[in-house]
């Protein structure tokens, strides 16, 4: 048996993939969104408690559908399944010691590689399960963990995204688009729950009705006196963590992969021809 041990191919998608993940990543958009074009009304503690299940029922098979459908179309195995967890138990344990204090969430640090070497649908799945399984892990469960998944599902998905580079300079993008990519986690996340909170005709609260600049300036400051402390200390620990261990990190993952030949076709070699009398 041959395969081509000098180049890394990272988990191709298919085309049955990513219809489903576009329809996942839709359901995110809407999901999020949503709230912006209905009445301003709630607490807190109340914001998707109706529809938060629904979401997470229907995000789960669409995350189960993109699994099989690799399984089906041969572009993942066994072993990158067992891959799949063992990353996404990484990245739960990461997030035990911090539960998020002052910005300070490591699991970032490994699913910007992770998507960046075994590709995007990799990425996306790997970044949803990581959330869902620390929030197992710390009881972490509520209406705002859907919205986690999808969050760190597309930082998952957007690092494979990135365009190829070796070396120094592909360690300063990933530094760059991880503290790029944890800004826009924090930003994208409010959104969950903003609609819901700051009730009034206050500066940093949701007018429902009022036009799209008058919002987006109340969301913006909204932002920045809320959670831009958290996100500041999330983009730096992710940037520095990627310049300093993302090297042996990106190593070991492109080993792996090398070594378990994932997305490369399997060539059997029917050896020498038997040598007559």
């Amino acid at each position: 048996m041959q395969t081509d041990q000098s180049s890394v191919s990272a988990v191709t998608l298919r085309p049955r993939s990513w219809m489903l993940l576009f329809v996942a990543s839709l359901l995110g958009i809407v999901a999020f969104g949503w709230p912006l074009f209905a009445s301003a009304s709630g607490a807190a503690d109340l914001a998707h408690t109706g529809d938060a299940p629904w979401i997470f029922v229907v995000l789960v098979p669409l995350l189960l559908g993109v699994i099989l459908a690799e399984l089906s179309e041969g572009s993942l195995d066994s072993k990158s399944i067992a891959l799949l967890g063992v990353l996404a138990a990484c990245g739960a344990a990461l997030r035990l010691p911090s539960g998020g204090v002052a910005g300070f969430e490591p699991v970032f640090f490994l699913l910007v590689p992770a998507g960046r070497v075994l590709g995007r649908g990799f990425g996306f799945v790997l970044g949803a399960l990581t959330l869902f399984v620390s929030a197992l892990l710390t009881g972490g469960v509520g209406p705002w963990l859907p919205f986690q998944m999808f969050g760190a599902a597309w930082i998952g998905f957007f690092a494979g995204c990135l365009p190829p580079m070796r070396g120094r300079a592909e360690l300063w993008m990933l530094a760059g688009y991880g503290a790029a990519s944890a800004l826009a986690y924090g930003l994208v996340l409010n959104l969950w729950f903003w609609p819901f909170v700051a009730g009034g005709e206050t500066g940093i609260s949701y007018v429902a009705g009022a036009g799209f600049a008058e919002n987006l300036r109340h969301f913006w400051a909204f932002h920045i006196s809320t959670s831009f402390g958290f996100d500041i200390p999330r983009a730096v620990f992710t940037a520095a963590f990627m310049l300093i261990a993302g090297r042996p990190i990106l190593g070991a993952l492109r080993r792996v992969s090398r070594r378990a030949a994932f997305g490369m076709a399997v060539e059997f070699d029917s050896g020498p021809a038997p040598v007559g009398p």
